[in-house]
């Protein structure tokens, strides 16, 4: 069975602990695998505006010694000019992978359901899995671990974020509080996926409407910007809604002292953090940003072995 990327928890436990690790490895040894040589190429269809995401995806298919294919998804209008089946059809017999930055997560699932090869959400308007694992690397390298740890999002609990940062944290153990205003509350079925998994893990979830309260005692405090891409004509009536999210001193004067702060960028400073905290001392975006590259490497180099191991009849890693 060919193995996807589409969500959070496409991966067990187990299995997330297994990727950070071969993330770990090949940060220290960035050309360490090379499971495209020839080279294999993979295609990375972009639909929506991308720097981080288009980066570290080129530079990290190379550095596994592959081809990088990037495909402008405004000039492709998958799904417009020609049907998501037919397209995963045709880009899958061609390819040893497909990474799409999109909208839908639909869209993305019919697209793993007939490439004929492992796809990876680069993000979608519900999920942004490739991020998450980036960010808990970067917990991981800071703390030393990420298992009843807790992690405090501060922001709209509505978006894709939100919902990984429940789904992932959880997976890994964490304890996972999430500060919203009232209306911006997570997904309540990946609110359930989230609690369930947690049930296994250790792990917990919390939402509550005080940044304060979710900051109290907060090993790792994140947040992401209020107003996500598609949702530009609500600016207004967001910076409204989210008075009073801002994730300043006072806030992370609440944490743990040795606490760090994330941002999956861009920032928006003034607005969902200030520059006191963001350009701080607890900071670690820069390490974050840099990790996409190696918890992407690592999340393909998992499923390109997961697949050869099944094609061996061997059972999947």
């Amino acid at each position: 069975m060919i193995r996807h990327f589409l969500r959070d928890d496409d991966l067990s436990p187990a299995e997330q602990a297994e990727v950070l690790e071969l993330a770990l490895e090949l940060k220290a040894d960035r050309f360490a695998l090379a499971p495209l040589t020839g080279p294999q190429t993979v295609a990375l269809i972009m639909d929506k505006p991308t720097l981080r995401t288009q980066t570290s995806f080129s530079v990290g298919v190379a550095e596994l010694q592959g081809m990088p294919f990037l495909v402008d998804g405004t000039k492709a209008q998958i799904g417009t000019r020609e049907s998501v089946p037919d397209v995963a059809r045709i880009i899958g017999r061609q390819v040893a992978a497909i990474v799409w930055r999109t909208y839908a997560q639909a869209d993305l699932a019919t697209m793993a359901e007939y490439a004929g090869v492992p796809v990876v959400n680069a993000l979608t308007d519900d999920f942004h899995p490739c991020q998450i694992l980036a960010d808990l690397l970067t917990v991981r390298e800071h703390k030393g671990r990420l298992s009843g740890l807790t992690m405090s999002y501060v922001g709209d609990g509505a978006n894709n974020m939100s919902h990984s940062y429940l789904l992932g944290g959880v997976t890994a153990g964490m304890h996972v509080r999430v500060a919203t205003p009232a209306g911006y509350q997570p997904r309540a079925d990946i609110l359930a996926d989230a609690e369930r998994i947690a049930e296994s893990t250790g792990g917990s979830v919390t939402i509550v409407t005080d940044p304060a309260e979710a900051a109290a005692g907060a090993d790792v405090v994140v947040t992401d910007t209020w107003v996500s891409m598609g949702q530009e004509d609500e600016k207004n009536a967001r910076v409204e809604a989210f008075a009073g999210f801002t994730v300043d001193a006072a806030v992370m004067a609440k944490a743990r002292p040795e606490a760090i702060f994330l941002h999956c960028l861009p920032a928006y400073r003034g607005y969902e953090v200030t520059s006191e905290v963001i350009d701080g001392p607890q900071s670690v975006v820069w390490d974050e940003a840099e990790n996409r590259l190696h918890a992407q490497k690592a999340v393909l180099a998992w499923l390109l072995r997961a697949r050869e191991s099944d094609a061996d009849g061997v059972a999947d890693v």
